[in-house]
């Protein structure tokens, strides 16, 4: 099998969040598909801190990844052996590449196993208060001035002719950059979510406002995991 698992979008996320079926699982897996080995074992170490690192046997599935590159992996399932897929936070699949060894896991007959946890910008739409009937996860915006500017207000046209929530996210070294752009480039009453920390108890932070209120109240988002939603 192929466990699909969640990792924590915050070191502070209280193990209750989850369910126990995740540390079982752990402890009866000990090879994993993983996007980055030290993050990886601190999340198994979350989960179960009595299973024995030393046990784990771990292969690198990045954004370079491709399935030729697993050949080893992909023989140990043929032969039965149960693979666990861990990304850097929440959800696999979601913003990472994983989704090449689960392809490559239903065209070779191993099963495949979604297991619950959260995921980034599905709990920041309901937060949100937009529309969470229709909506469009975009991922990560373009890096290039000009390219971000034209798809920022894309993303505001298509809010405006449909209402279908747009959500995106970027590397948390450059949130600030992007919330500058996002405030320069939105009309003043569009309305902008910004969801960081999500699920730290302590330093979580959700909040709806238009462009101009924005303006007003700059949040601090250096290196902070958020999720960004534009929507009515």
């Amino acid at each position: 099998m192929l466990y699909l698992l969640p990792a924590y979008l915050s070191e502070n996320s209280p193990v209750e969040y989850f369910a126990p079926s995740i540390k079982d699982i752990i402890m009866n897996v000990d090879h994993y598909f993983v996007e980055n080995e030290k993050t990886a074992r601190k999340v198994i170490k979350f989960f179960a801190p009595e299973k024995k690192q030393p046990d784990l046997k771990l292969f690198l599935l990045d954004k370079y990844s491709q399935a030729a590159d697993l050949k080893e992996a992909q023989k140990l399932m043929k032969e039965g052996v149960d693979f666990g897929l861990l990304s850097e936070a929440g959800l696999p699949c979601i913003g990472d590449p994983g989704n090449i060894i689960v392809a490559w896991s239903h065209q070779n007959n191993v099963k495949v196993v979604p297991v619950n946890g959260p995921s980034s910008f599905v709990l920041a739409l309901i937060a949100s208060g937009f529309n969470g009937q229709q909506f469009t996860f975009n991922g990560y915006l373009p890096i290039e001035k000009d390219k971000k500017k034209k798809e920022i207000q894309n993303l505001e046209n298509i809010v405006e002719k449909t209402g279908f929530t747009q959500i995106f996210m970027e590397t948390p070294y450059r949130n600030n950059p992007l919330f500058d752009d996002l405030t320069k480039f939105l009309h003043p009453n569009t309305k902008l979510c910004i969801a960081a920390n999500i699920n730290d108890p302590e330093n979580e932070m959700i909040q709806t406002k238009t462009i101009a209120e924005w303006k007003k109240s700059k949040p601090e988002l250096h290196k902070i995991p958020a999720v960004f939603l534009i929507g009515r």
